[in-house]
């Protein structure tokens, strides 16, 4: 009779034992990315939350994970870039817990899943090398839409003279992303295709196209806002130029289709005379729903995040869409 207590108790106490070990091991998503459910009674937040995506909007983030961490010091941020298509995947695939999007959002992703709040706006803008030697003129009258479609979307060879009017006989060398991004995808959809339609050299990522163009002096490409102008000096960064698109086609450059200065360029997206495409909103996607630690900052995003955007160099949202946005999230 006492052996068989003993083992009654035994086997009572390996079930508790067994149940406090399944309550305390860490739960993991499918893919690898850490459940984010955060303890009841816990005052402070506290974890790792898995970011990766657009380039556009990369130094965005890190900004707000700084901030974030200031006021949650035992929340650590992961945040990769790597252009908006791997941050779809790696959401989709719940290798992540946010991903980074700069374009908009698919039919078959939502339908796989993808949930999605816009966090703030930007553009993509046509660049050339700082020694081009049709900038003078290029910097007068700007280039039309149609002389875009024809280098990206035709893949016509074509002249510096006859984009700019002048006697140049250098051929323009045209450069496009070689990944799956938000930038080709957004400047494509300006020039009525899609990516894989847009023509050029292909390069990885926002920093290696602007390189590819800084050490061209006949190259043209397309940059992210962020990447296009320093941050310093608000000026286009060291080695390029960002064309004027010429919106009303007059041939000049007119005030407010002046692209000179970051300050300049974000007045353009904001009163909307620089077209949309290429100026966009930005998203942070998930995989079914935001969830813990990520749902608190991409709460914390959508209201005291905000004021860090225009700082950083991105168009906060307007009213409407915060309200919206921040509706998609749980109470």
């Amino acid at each position: 009779m006492m052996t068989l207590r003993i083992g009654r108790r035994h086997f009572i106490l390996g079930l508790l034992l067994a149940l406090v070990m399944m309550l305390g091991a860490p739960a993991c998503r499918p893919g690898g990315a850490p459940s984010q459910q955060i303890p009841e009674g816990e005052s402070e937040l506290q974890g790792t939350i898995k970011v990766s995506g657009a380039w556009a909007l990369y130094p965005m983030m890190v900004r707000w994970g700084e901030e974030f961490q200031k006021i949650h010091p035992r929340v650590r941020l992961d945040i990769s870039a790597g252009g908006a298509g791997k941050g779809m995947a790696d959401a989709l695939a719940r290798l992540v817990h946010i991903g980074m999007v700069s374009r908009e959002v698919r039919p078959e992703e939502i339908e796989q899943g993808a949930y999605f709040v816009p966090v703030a706006k930007d553009a993509v803008f046509p660049t050339t090398n700082e020694s081009n030697p049709a900038w003078e003129v290029l910097g007068e009258q700007g280039i039309q839409r149609q002389t875009f479609i024809d280098l990206w979307i035709n893949g016509n060879t074509l002249t510096w003279g006859e984009v700019a009017g002048t006697e140049s006989n250098d051929v323009v060398n045209v450069y496009t992303r070689s990944d799956a991004c938000g930038a080709a995808e957004t400047w494509a959809k300006y020039l009525g295709g899609a990516q894989e339609d847009l023509a050029g050299i292909g390069v990885y990522g926002d920093p290696g196209l602007a390189e590819a163009v800084k050490t061209d002096s006949l190259g043209m490409g397309y940059n992210n806002l962020n990447y296009a102008y320093d941050a310093t000096t608000g000026l286009p960064v060291v080695g390029l130029r960002v064309i004027p698109i010429d919106v009303n086609e007059d041939g000049e450059v007119g005030p407010e289709e002046d692209l000179s200065t970051k300050t300049r360029a974000i007045e353009a997206i904001g009163s909307g005379v620089y077209p949309s495409p290429p100026a966009r909103d930005l998203y942070l996607v998930t995989q079914g729903g935001f969830q813990g630690l990520a749902e608190e900052f991409v709460r914390w995003i959508l209201t005291e995040g905000q004021q860090y955007a225009e700082e950083v160099g991105y168009i906060s949202l307007t009213d409407a869409q915060l309200r919206e946005a921040l509706g998609k999230l749980g109470n």
